[in-house]
């Protein structure tokens, strides 16, 4: 049976209106957590304000926060879907989705030409929204997740050395929390999401990923690089800042972090800030039209993460 592309355009406009106006549950609870360790007058007051600003979003059902970031999508498909219009159908839907929910929330437009300034007013355009795919066996559904993200500052990649090693790695990402707090280019307290390995764009992509589609909570399965995120988290946390740069000890609400293999002479890493206006949702629509949301994008199955080493087996075979 075929999925219906007016059920996935259905649910994709839904999950706009979700994420721009409702914080998800595990990062309301992250900042809730860190109102009673916070000691700072001004950053337990941007704190409450958050909590207060969320409380009003939901009741009033207007966005959140008024800058919309670079609302992009995340799909999954189950191998054994099958889609009315294939994957064109998909990607056409998700557009007319994106500009039907910047009129309806509304939405600011922030989509513009990076030289001539156009501006369509519906947050699409050339290359946007960012549609990026993944896959899983043994499915006959497709997932959506929508995450409205900043596209402008509290960012940053650097190459590093094997011989930096991980002493390198807390140091770059010390450099960058510190430099945002300073500068006030992240929003905080955020999620820190952090990329190591890969080309450099997948490092990008891996870092951007591990922000935003991991809860507030969730670890590594990998015991070494899960005891560094609580390591990193600690850190980012001591540096003597607080919500939006102000002194305290709020910086970090979680950090996540996800690695690729690399060339062998370099170790990147990139650093992402999900900033105090969180927005994600997620949907999976199947074949008879039942569509179930939900604000964890479960992006990183086991089969995302594998290891196994296929030419092997093939050739044994």
């Amino acid at each position: 049976m075929e999925i219906p592309i007016s059920r996935i355009q259905a649910a994709a406009s839904e999950i706009m209106h979700r994420a721009a106006i409702d914080i998800p549950e595990d990062y309301r609870t992250g900042i809730e957590a860190a109102r009673k360790t916070e000691t700072g007058a001004l950053p337990c007051f941007v704190l409450k304000a958050m909590v207060d600003n969320w409380d009003a979003a939901t009741q009033d059902r207007r966005p959140m926060c008024a800058d919309s970031g670079l609302p992009r999508y995340y799909v999954k498909m189950g191998n054994n879907a099958r889609l009315e219009s294939g994957f064109v159908g998909v990607e056409r839907a998700l557009r007319i989705a994106t500009a039907k929910a910047t009129h309806d929330i509304p939405l600011r437009p922030n989509r513009v030409h990076p030289l001539w300034r156009t501006d369509h007013n519906n947050n699409v355009g050339i290359n946007a929204p960012e549609i990026e795919w993944s896959f899983e066996p043994d499915a006959d559904w497709i997932e959506i997740t929508t995450v409205h993200k900043g596209g402008l500052f509290g960012t940053d990649y650097r190459m590093l050395f094997p011989g930096d090693g991980i002493d390198g790695i807390k140091r770059f990402v010390l450099d960058g929390l510190i430099a945002y707090g300073k500068r006030g280019l992240a929003c905080q307290p955020a999620i820190v999401g952090i990329g190591i390995g890969g080309s450099k764009d997948t490092c990008m992509q891996l870092g951007k990923q591990a922000a935003c589609l991991r809860v507030v909570g969730d670890r590594h399965p990998d015991e070494k690089i899960a005891e560094l995120e609580d390591e990193l988290k600690e850190l980012g946390n001591s540096i003597g800042m607080g919500a939006m740069g102000y002194v305290g000890s709020s910086m970090v609400v979680d950090c996540h972090i996800e690695v690729g293999y690399t060339h062998t002479g370099g170790m990147p890493v990139s650093i992402h800030t999900f900033c105090l206006s969180s927005r994600r949702c997620t949907a999976r629509i199947y074949a008879d039209g039942r569509i179930e949301y939900r604000t964890n994008p479960e992006w990183f199955t086991p089969y995302m993460r594998r290891e196994d080493v296929e030419w092997q087996t093939e050739a044994l075979a």
